[in-house]
């Protein structure tokens, strides 16, 4: 059994790591409410862009438009959104385990893989791949994140897409559900998909003052639309799961400052036992 001095000093460490971790979890709370809302206000109108992107991309009109045009897939850019920091669950490991899958698949089908990250962890998760190219490296966004922010991201994506550098872009980012559920998912931006099993709607057939015009000036901004989402649905997720995994520690802090207070408690009713058999032993040794 440890001393009650050890006893002392290990509830002491863990009573001060205890306020570190509730302030954590208070602090990602608070930040959580805002990115949640953040996120909820503008998902309906990533849906709707998503939605018009596979229309666009349903067309005959497009074909020869350069972000929409279609090619066998020679190289495939992902885009991934993770944290700078950990103390986050699984956020980043998901993101990564999907990122890892795809660049199997790519590496199978001899398929040149480019990665732009934003948020360190992804970035030294790259570093260390073989046969994979780091574009870019971006830092996290803040808590309260413009359209300034992405535009680099977006200027590249069109840019080698247009370029045919890039044949395939897909960006890997973690969607919020609830506090409790986040789901990292592998969405594709370009070319904009059509379900194989899903006919199209009615697509949209004129256009002013004409469909290349038209299509050139929107793709540009509904991908950004996307990009955008996925940056706040990873914005939340995080601070979800920040919160949880700094709540669990706090509680896994309590049940050790409770176990060793018990611990330290034993240890000094033992010596207390002690000091009494001892005066008793004395007391009848002098009496004899």
């Amino acid at each position: 059994m440890a001393s009650t001095i050890t006893l002392k000093r290990r509830i002491s460490s863990i009573s001060n790591t205890r306020q570190i971790t509730k302030a954590m979890e208070l602090v990602s709370a608070s930040k959580l409410r805002k990115a949640q809302a953040y996120a909820a206000r503008s998902r309906d109108y990533q849906d709707m862009a998503y939605n018009l992107l596979r229309r666009l991309s349903a067309m005959n009109e497009i074909d020869q438009t350069p972000l929409f045009r279609k090619r066998t897939v020679k190289n495939r850019l992902y885009i991934i959104i993770t944290s700078n920091t950990g103390l986050a669950g699984a956020y980043n490991a998901n993101a990564l385990k999907l990122l890892t899958q795809g660049l199997q698949e790519d590496q199978s089908k001899k398929i040149k893989s480019h990665v732009i990250t934003v948020g360190s962890k992804g970035a030294q998760f790259i570093r260390r791949l073989h046969d994979v190219e780091l574009t870019a490296v971006y830092p996290p966004f803040g808590d309260e994140p413009t359209a300034n922010d992405i535009r680099p991201i977006l200027n590249t994506i069109v840019d080698k897409y247009a370029d045919e550098e890039i044949d395939d872009v897909r960006v890997i980012y973690t969607v919020f559900k609830s506090n409790l559920v986040q789901v990292a998912t592998n969405l594709q931006l370009l070319p904009a998909p059509l379900p194989a099993d899903e006919e199209p709607d009615v697509p949209i057939s004129n256009f002013e003052p004409d469909a290349e015009t038209v299509v050139n000036e929107v793709t540009t901004r509904l991908i950004e639309a996307q990009v955008w989402q996925a940056v706040l649905e990873s914005m939340a997720s995080e601070h979800a799961m920040r919160m949880m995994a700094t709540k669990n520690a706090t509680d896994n802090a309590n049940d050790l400052i409770s176990d060793y207070t018990l611990e330290l408690n034993t240890a000094r009713q033992a010596a207390i036992t002690q000091e009494l058999a001892e005066i008793t032993g004395g007391a009848e040794a002098l009496n004899a």
